[in-house]
């Protein structure tokens, strides 16, 4: 799950990472007020969206006035943003974040994740602040530099104060970098973030090293341990049908192509997805209904792949074991019945209850194709769809 810059500023605030000062706007009037609140000459205006780039896409402003601040509001807040995380689409801006300015001296990133290689998180930090960590790594590598944590002991400080030297900042601001990367650290394992990421981290005039942004996500699975953290979801920065496939405990995830998916277990998605393409098609989502589907929750996740315009053919892929096939086949035919099958249907089952199963589709009434493999299957919603 993604927060917003402003949220997540005040999640690391509580941990004692130094943030400059700010307020939420979800009006210009708003960010008049809290441009007047904050009491410094310069203020920035950033517009708040699920996305990296903001600035590239003129959703962060400096304004040196309250009339500067009041006509920056009034050009991003409704504004669509596209940045290259947001796809041609864009995001439009509902709120935004209003902040005192700073007197920047040097830049730099730090960011922890989840290292699947090592199964440890670690720590990363370069000098080249600002700049997306991704190009960095693409063409200067020996730029950046990393820690691996110990789970059971966490950051020790003289891991930090090898990443503060390593970026070079300041000897005289060692220590407050240790301290910012320490309490980054314990933010990150006490909210069970996937991600938390400080781009950049800033060295100020006055001696301060602050997080002049922050990008925090977290793990899905531990939001059950945080009431406090899923206050903070907004639901108008997702799909409209992840969050319905939310309700139901689908894993569904939107893609851009045109050939719908509904599988049980993740790995078989993933391969469906892969043959799909492998065969000259694109995969809309990836759609798993998991092991142990009710008819309910395999009626209501065709009902959302059918929900999408872009889908132009739906291939059903099914292996059953705790999974029945009888039960896959009352879930697409209810399905189909309530939205109305206006478009290409390819079912594969195999597994418990297969012949049952096969016998209800074939019963139904429904212009079902029938495929005996992945590789069949896939072949021909491939070639109906084209």
């Amino acid at each position: 799950m993604n927060i917003h810059e402003y949220q997540g500023k005040e999640v690391l605030r509580q941990y004692g990472v130094a943030v400059p000062q700010g307020k939420v706007a979800f009006t210009v009037d708003e960010a008049v007020e809290a441009a007047k609140s904050l009491g410094t000459s310069v203020v920035v205006v950033k517009a708040q969206i699920h996305a990296g780039g903001r600035g590239k896409a003129g959703g962060v402003k400096v304004a040196k006035n309250i009339d500067e601040v009041r006509t920056y509001a009034e050009q991003i807040l409704g504004k669509v943003l596209v940045t290259h995380q947001t796809g041609p689409e864009g995001k439009e801006v509902k709120r935004l974040l209003i902040e005192q300015g700073c007197d920047i001296k040097k830049e730099y990133y730090v960011g922890v994740v989840v290292d699947r290689g090592t199964g440890r998180v670690v720590m990363m930090a370069s000098e080249e602040g600002g700049t997306e960590i991704e190009e960095v790594a693409a063409h200067t590598p020996e730029k950046i530099f990393k820690e691996v944590i110990d789970p059971a002991i966490g950051l020790q400080p003289f891991q930090a104060r090898k990443l503060a030297y390593a970026i070079n900042i300041p000897t005289a601001l060692v220590n407050k970098a240790v301290q910012f990367m320490t309490a980054l650290y314990n933010a990150f394992v006490d909210k069970d973030c996937s991600i938390a990421e400080i781009n950049p981290l800033v060295v100020t005039g006055d001696g301060q090293v602050m997080a002049l942004d922050a990008k925090l996500n977290f793990d899905s699975n531990a939001l059950f341990r945080h009431k406090d953290i899923l206050e903070l979801r907004d639901l108008d920065e997702e799909d409209e049908k992840e969050i319905q496939a939310s309700k139901f405990d689908l894993s569904y995830i939107a893609l851009d192509g045109n050939i719908g998916c509904l599988v049980n277990g993740a790995g078989l998605a993933m391969s469906t997805m892969d043959i799909i393409k492998y065969y000259g098609g694109e995969p809309a989502n990836f759609l798993d209904v998991g092991g142990g589907a009710t008819a309910e929750k395999v009626t209501e996740a065709f009902k959302i792949i059918l929900s999408d315009a872009k889908v132009k053919g739906i291939f059903v892929n099914i292996f059953g074991g705790i999974m029945k096939c009888d039960v896959i086949a009352d879930g697409v035919i209810e399905a189909a019945k309530q939205v109305g099958l206006d478009r290409p249907l390819v079912v594969r089952l195999e597994g418990t209850n297969v012949d049952l199963g096969k016998k209800k589709l074939n019963e139904s009434g429904l212009n079902i194709v029938a495929a005996d493999s992945m590789a069949d299957g896939a072949q021909k919603i491939v070639s109906l769809v084209k």
